[in-house]
């Protein structure tokens, strides 16, 4: 037989095709049979066959690629696995190391707090900003409105955040250069960037020193006080901004977001805001009073996608600090823990510990978020 890749990958696209048309014949004459055992009519069995026949290709891929593997995940998380050996029962052991000795994973779980109670607000701020302005009606609409999506569809791709590490680059990045200029022509914005390097680099220590247990590196932030007026962002380059860097990028793909509360704009009954003008209310009064309640609908549904996005962040993370040894540690968020222990250390079991750990954490981030959402959710004003 010869040994054409070719040939065995058409053959494998046949047994494929093979297997989803053998599946969905098994799975809508099963339907069908169930429906026939309730006593339904022979139309509604052959439409109950017909239903599950073009639907069995998704619900057979659901419960092979995903079910499966989880089923699998689930028992690996109480083994000692390491491939090629086989599994060793260890009930609770990978569980009991995660909670009470794994200090590394503490500081992952703190990391990626970090990025959610920081990152996610300003990542929702900005896309709010974004579409107040983009609701404005002003010429060239459609080109920002495309411009903010951008980043959506280019998406956290190697290619991309290695142009954001470049830009990142504290001597020679475009960033930077940008800050030094604008700094250097207008004496008000130097302020500013050294009052917001000030801060950041103070709660950053402050995490870090969580994750130390000693604050010797906050006490040295706040003794050397106010930076220099030359200072500008170590974007990759210091433990105090490394965190920052990855906040930088979450903010930039807000374009979802901004096109939620953009449809959440639009979705406002313009008499509402056309009444409060007669009676005398400004564009703030206006926004604050009318959009902002009746956007609250749509920050809920943003707040829940992007917190579970937040506590599953990778791919920047991975592309910015993956090579460097020294600074990585102060950016672990819990799923790049995940790949580290699973990947590069083999520890298949641990692995899947944390992948459980981290799927209770967002189910119960997620039902407390559906559970306070009464308190200040409006769908309609009274």
């Amino acid at each position: 037989m010869t040994e054409n890749p070719y040939y065995y990958t058409l053959i494998m696209a046949c047994a494929t095709v093979g297997f989803i048309i053998l599946s969905s014949l098994l799975l809508g004459g099963l339907a069908r049979l169930i429906a026939k055992l309730f006593g339904l009519t022979k139309v509604k069995q052959d439409n109950t066959f017909a239903g599950y026949f073009f639907a069995a290709p998704w619900i057979v891929g659901f419960l092979i690629f995903v079910v499966a593997p989880m089923l699998a995940s689930l028992y690996w998380s109480f083994t000692n696995y390491r491939i090629p050996n086989a599994p060793e029962w260890l009930w609770f052991q990978n569980y009991t190391r995660l909670i009470l000795e794994d200090k590394e994973f503490r500081s992952s779980l703190v990391n990626t707090l970090f990025l959610t109670v920081i990152g996610l607000p300003l990542q929702i701020s900005f896309a709010l900003f974004l579409a107040v302005l983009l609701n404005q009606k002003t010429r060239g609409e459609r080109v920002f409105r495309m411009s903010f999506y951008l980043p959506v569809i280019l998406g956290f791709n190697a290619a991309v955040l290695l142009c954001w590490r470049l830009m990142l680059n504290a001597g020679n990045g475009i960033i930077n250069q940008i800050i030094r200029a604008l700094s250097n022509g207008f004496l008000p914005f130097s302020y500013l960037n050294r009052a917001i390097i000030f801060i950041v680099e103070l709660v950053n220590a402050f995490f870090l020193g969580i994750n130390n247990q000693n604050f010797i590196l906050l006490n040295k932030v706040w003794e050397a006080g106010f930076p220099a007026a030359n200072r500008v962002p170590m974007w990759v380059q210091t433990p105090l901004w490394s965190k920052m860097s990855v906040i930088i990028l979450m903010v930039w793909g807000c374009g979802s977001m901004m096109l939620i509360f953009l449809a959440g704009l639009n979705n406002i009954p313009k008499e509402l805001h056309e009444a409060a003008e007669v009676d005398g209310a400004g564009s703030w009064m206006r926004f604050w009073k009318i959009s902002l309640p009746l956007l609250t609908p749509y920050i809920f549904y943003n707040t829940v996608v992007g917190m579970i996005a937040a506590l599953q962040i990778f791919e920047p993370i991975y592309v910015l600090y993956r090579d460097n040894a020294t600074l990585a540690p102060t950016a672990y968020s819990m799923v790049y823990y995940l790949w580290r222990a699973t990947f590069r250390f083999n520890e298949i079991g641990y692995g899947s510990a944390i992948s459980w750990v981290v799927l209770v954490l967002i189910l119960i981030v997620t039902i407390i978020q559906f559970r306070l959402q009464k308190r200040w959710v409006q769908y309609e004003l009274y």
